[in-house]
């Protein structure tokens, strides 16, 4: 069973790694000409730090605390340092993606996205970011998994393994009665900055009628995915095709569903059907059964899928661990300098941080040679820099 998805979140738009949001915090031009770190000669600039740390706070990094910003600073940087020292790793040993890849990357993501080319490339301008900035940070992703690929595709799971993983956690494998859904969804305040595009509905009319327009697309046998990729305003289930998960009647409960839309699901709808546009929480949804079990079922070791399963999920678990044992690897035959936590130590009363009215403080110069600087990356610090993060292999996931 798959885990149920978070119905309700919104988040940036992330295209090959990129997450695309406001980048400055309240910093001069000194500031963010800085060069924070080195990692082998290369720069990485402050206004990198700084579009991480305002896409952790949701672009409002303004309103973090003078001891907050010092740490979030020191957390994107630190992520950014691994990204550099994984990504120049995988220029050593020659497994860099072609332009044509990174053309590829690209073009998924902004398809998954549901915007129109016109609306990513406004959305790369009104946040001052270059073409050029997206394909450099496409090709370090690309780069990135390249290299974890190359160590992890040599892992093999073995029966006795996949065995003795069911027989210590038996209690996993059961298939609990509840439904599988996708939907869509409509969003009555203003959410164009969230990368949603111009049928972005911006009020309660506008939204009123935008469901009404799609729920007669799908009248008229419209394909339930398609048009959840082209409409919705739930970025993190538009890009599956409004897929939203498995859930148990609990979950819908807690998620806040209507007690006669939860009927309706385990009820008198069959598999395949969608519902009438419905309103709760302020938002307005349709809702597509994607499957339904009406009993909780406990699988053996030859449930199918069960296998398939536990080797997934063993893998994955050596993946980590490996993906761990290739970062620190790398940090250690790096030269890594990091002038923003140097910067701090040398001003233990602001942290380096500059109070209002005050001039930026001076950099601590690198005792290396510095490269010219790369290009700005706009990561936050769970994009690919670092491991890949896994979970075990459980009954509630690639069901």
């Amino acid at each position: 069973m798959r885990i149920f998805a978070k119905v309700f979140a919104v988040t940036c738009l992330a295209v090959s790694g990129l997450v695309i949001a406001g980048c400055t915090s309240g910093n001069t031009q000194a500031d963010q000409n800085m060069v924070a770190a080195t990692v082998n000669g290369r720069n990485i600039m402050l206004k990198e730090v700084e579009r991480g740390v305002n896409q952790q706070a949701g672009g409002n990094a303004a309103s973090l605390s003078q001891l907050q910003l010092a740490q979030a600073r020191l957390t994107v940087l630190d992520s950014l340092i691994q990204r550099e020292v994984l990504f120049q790793r995988a220029e050593r040993e020659k497994v860099m993606p072609t332009e044509a890849q990174i053309d590829g990357a690209i073009a998924q993501q902004r398809e998954q996205s549901g915007m129109t080319q016109e609306d990513f490339e406004k959305g790369l301008k009104s946040q001052n970011l270059s073409m050029e900035t997206l394909r450099e940070e496409a090709r370090k992703d690309l780069a990135i998994n390249a290299l974890q690929d190359k160590y992890t595709s040599k892992i093999a799971i073995n029966d006795r393994e996949i065995e003795d993983f069911y027989n210590n956690n038996r209690q996993q494998f059961v298939n609990k009665r509840g439904v599988a859904l996708a939907m869509i969804m409509v969003d009555p305040a203003d959410n164009s900055g969230s990368g949603i595009g111009a049928s972005d509905a911006k009020n309660d009319a506008d939204a009123k009628l935008k469901i009404d327009g799609i729920y007669q697309q799908l009248q008229g046998k419209a394909d339930f995915a398609t048009v959840a990729r082209a409409k919705s305003e739930d970025i993190n289930s538009l890009r599956a095709g409004g897929d939203i998960g498995f859930a148990t009647e609990e979950d819908l409960k807690t998620n806040g569903f209507p007690p006669e839309l939860i009927s309706s699901f385990f009820g008198s709808m069959q598999v395949g059907d969608y519902t009438q546009p419905v309103n709760f929480r302020g938002k307005w949804y349709i809702f597509k059964l994607e499957e339904k079990r009406l009993q909780t079922e406990n699988l053996t070791l030859e449930s199918p899928g069960v296998r398939q399963q536990i080797t997934q999920g063993l893998t994955n678990q050596r993946k980590q661990i490996l993906n761990a044992a290739l970062l620190e690897t790398a940090i250690n035959e790096a030269r890594i300098v990091n002038n923003l936590a140097a910067n701090m130590i040398n001003n233990p009363s602001n942290l380096g941080l500059r109070p209002a009215g005050e001039s930026a403080p001076a950099p601590q110069p690198s005792t290396q040679t510095q490269a010219p600087a790369a290009s700005p990356a706009a990561t936050s610090p769970a994009a690919s820099s670092s491991p890949v993060s896994v979970k075990p292999a459980n009954s509630n996931a690639n069901k």
